[in-house]
């Protein structure tokens, strides 16, 4: 079996800045996996690609890092010198499939336990199974994740809760807004905190967002990747009379104030949930009749709670990985050398058939089932010490194991194609 490798890089070692240059859209991915398709080097590739890290894997013999990383500089329009220093080439497999897991479940994601990555990874993989560039490998692999992602769902707590800030104010406001038929929220500032709180509001039923930043062009591109609506900042207070809730994450303090949201005429309710630090919804806002707020520590608070009940769980997610992992490798390890026992198999009742046909002309009805049975049963006798030493010498050294193979393969003449 071919070798299952990867290169990485994530939030850990690389600027926001550089992570930014060499993330990978649908569209960069699908176009990789089309270049991959017929490279006779792999037959196996799956990138996954977020705000926080670049990362491929593959299924060849030899390190084709060096090629994986020109193509995608390649298709950045990013100088490879640039990206070189960043990426990391792993070509153990036991770490490549550990770290997929991690992933996968949240370990490794700036915000533990964030509950967007497993959704990345299912999509990473299904533009990976449609370019039919997932084999039987990555299918198995990438299922009994899925599973693990379950087990990790239902017994332990390492997602409850919001983890992170952005994360925990939209859970805040999918709460308070639960009575209101379509909410209109407004998220004003789109920092990294904003942007996440933006990009966070899609896994609710909220429909009505707008969002604005003082660059247009920021708040353009975002609203093309998340499908709301902007409206330039001009319009700002236009935008905040309509909207029940404001998301704030401007780095002006107290831009919000008692003289400026006055003017609005609340007649019934509207919240504000500043995520600035200082404040950009001043103290005196919450004396305005029918104003809520919520400040960054109301919200840190949340976040706090939650982020240690999913520490608190790590071990019992990784106790899981273990387990799921161990599985996998048992179930490959007998799938890869299936062919063989088969083929040992077919040899061995080949040679037993024969000789019981040598003698059926002197054995009556009766014998003759007795002959099957004993010859049967003395077969698969015969061929349980083999197997299992197969198995057990695989299981502490894959390639002695690959050699006991070569040699069962070629004393008994099995073609392992067939």
């Amino acid at each position: 079996m071919k070798d299952f490798k990867a290169i990485r890089l994530s939030y850990k070692n690389t600027p926001l800045e550089v992570r930014g240059k060499l993330s990978l859209s649908q569209d960069d991915c699908e176009q990789l996996l089309k270049t991959y398709q017929k490279d006779q080097r792999l037959n196996e590739l799956l990138f996954v690609s977020t705000c926080n890290r670049t990362e491929a894997y593959y299924m060849a013999d030899e390190d084709i890092s060096d090629s994986l990383i020109k193509d995608i500089c390649s298709i950045k329009n990013i100088k490879g010198a640039e990206a070189n220093k960043y990426f990391e080439s792993v070509c153990d497999p036991k770490d490549v499939q550990n770290h997929l897991f991690r992933v996968a479940m949240g370990l490794e994601s700036q915000v533990v336990g964030d509950i967007q990555i497993s959704s990345q990874v299912k999509r990473a993989y299904q533009w990976t199974a449609d370019h039919e560039m997932a084999g039987p490998y990555l299918h198995r692999l990438m299922h009994t994740i899925f599973n693990a992602n379950k087990r990790v769902q239902i017994e332990t707590e390492f997602r409850d809760g919001a983890a992170s800030v952005s994360y925990a104010a939209v859970e805040m406001l999918d709460e308070l807004t639960s009575d209101i038929n379509d909410p209109k929220i407004l998220v004003v500032g789109l920092g990294e905190i904003g942007t996440d709180a933006v990009r966070n509001l899609q896994n609710t039923d909220i429909s009505d967002v707008t969002i604005m930043n003082r660059t247009f062009k920021v708040a353009e591109e975002l609203a093309s990747e998340t499908g709301y609506k902007t409206r330039p900042f001009e319009e700002l207070w236009k935008a905040a009379k309509e909207a029940d809730v404001i998301i704030s994450s401007l780095p002006i303090a107290d831009y919000f104030n008692k003289e400026n949201i006055s003017s609005l005429d609340i007649l019934a309710f509207k919240c504000f949930m500043d995520l600035s630090v200082p404040r950009s919804v001043a103290e005196d806002v919450e004396d305005i009749p029918g104003v809520i707020v919520y400040t960054v520590d109301d919200i840190n608070a949340r976040a706090d709670k939650a982020l240690e009940k999913r520490i608190n769980a790590i071990p019992q997610v990784e106790a899981i990985i273990e387990c799921s992992l161990s599985e996998f490798n048992k179930r490959t390890q007998e799938m890869e050398f299936s062919p063989i026992i088969k083929g040992l198999k077919n040899t061995l009742e080949e040679i037993r058939g024969k000789e019981v046909q040598k003698y059926e002309d002197q054995l009556s009805s009766k014998e003759k089932k007795q002959v099957e049975k004993i010859t049967k049963n003395l077969l698969n006798k015969i061929m349980k010490v083999p197997v299992l030493q197969l198995k057990a010498t695989a299981s502490v050294n894959k390639k002695e194991g690959q050699k006991m193979g070569k040699i069962i393969t070629d004393l008994f003449d099995i073609d392992v194609e067939k």
